[in-house]
């Protein structure tokens, strides 16, 4: 079982879902995409998360996923199990599932199919808090729609649930929020940044734990958050804007994430395709040949001895 002692800490990628030709979840694909984070030096990684696209598997593929990497992983890296969906009852279920399977932390994001009190969610995070109270749980907060859960709400919850140890955010000019929430929960709570890790040179000096990006990137980002938080500012910018427009573009939709970012891991030789399940963006010409520009200039910086990036090792497949 875990333990609330459980720590996260620096860059927790998303691991994206693998697909065979016939859209069912290729196993032995996963296992590459975990060997790799271990070769990159990462030491935690998030599954089935929206990058996972785990609004498109079922919930017994959403706790096979994490049993794999968790069997895979064998204890070399922490896996944070996502246990999403918009039913509490449901959410529960796969949480318990997730911690028997042997995560190492529960994850799971506000639900924000429609716009609700913030009454409803407290009671809907508490009651999910509750009912896995020795493993510690990460809170997403993910609102494209408007604000995420506020200061004081963050507070109360904190102080009801000693489990919620990590929050992740993802908006915008978040840097004062993230000063409120430390200093409201004197650190208690770790916070994680999303969002592909486009924020996290504002916010890596305000204390923030970590960033939880995609997993293609995910080494190069290992190596701008140290550079920032050793106060080597000149070298995290150069290094973090080599990688930006990769980033910003495959952002602009979900869907063109996924197609981008398994683009990227079949560049860096992990995976064989880039199929993501339908409904799923089908870019066209245009964009294909600038996605491909771009994940070359990420290989580039890979290849670039001047930024000391540990090199992943690339898994045949």
């Amino acid at each position: 079982m875990s333990e609330l002692t459980n720590e996260l800490f620096g860059v927790v990628p998303i691991i994206p879902t693998p697909f065979t030709e016939n859209e069912e979840i290729d196993e032995e694909a996963l296992r590459s995409l975990i060997d790799f984070a271990i070769a990159g030096g990462i030491k935690a990684v998030c599954l089935p998360a929206y990058a996972s696209e785990f609004y498109k598997l079922t919930d017994d593929e959403k706790l096979q996923v994490v049993r794999v990497a968790v069997e895979h992983a064998a204890g070399r890296l922490k896996i944070v199990a996502q246990s999403n969906h918009p039913s509490l009852k449901v959410a529960i279920k796969l949480a318990q599932a997730n911690v028997k399977a042997g995560a190492d932390v529960v994850s799971l994001a506000v639900p924000r199919i429609f716009s609700l009190p913030e009454s409803s969610l407290k009671q809907y995070l508490s009651e999910f808090l509750q009912s896995i109270p020795n493993t510690p749980v990460l809170i997403q907060d993910f609102n494209p729609g408007g604000s995420s859960i506020s200061v004081e709400f963050i507070k109360e919850l904190m102080d009801e649930n000693p489990n919620f140890k990590y929050l992740k955010l993802e908006e915008p000019l978040c840097a004062p929020k993230f000063e409120s929430i430390i200093k409201a929960t004197k650190g208690k709570v770790g916070l994680f940044e999303g969002w592909g890790g486009l924020y996290m040179l504002e916010l890596v000096p305000i204390g923030i734990r970590g960033v939880m990006p995609g997993l293609a990137v995910s080494d190069i980002l290992q190596r701008v958050f140290d550079l920032r938080r050793s106060g080597e500012d000149g070298k995290a910018f150069d290094l973090f804007e080599k990688v930006m427009p990769q980033i910003f573009f495959s952002l602009q939709n979900m869907e063109l994430f996924h197609y981008a970012e398994k683009e990227l891991l079949i560049a860096r030789g992990v995976l064989s395709n880039s199929i993501a399940r339908k409904a799923a963006y089908i870019p066209d010409a245009s964009s294909i040949s600038y996605i491909r520009e771009l994940n070359q200039r990420v290989i580039d910086v890979l290849n670039d001895e001047t930024y000391a990036i540990r090199p992943a090792v690339a898994v045949a497949v």
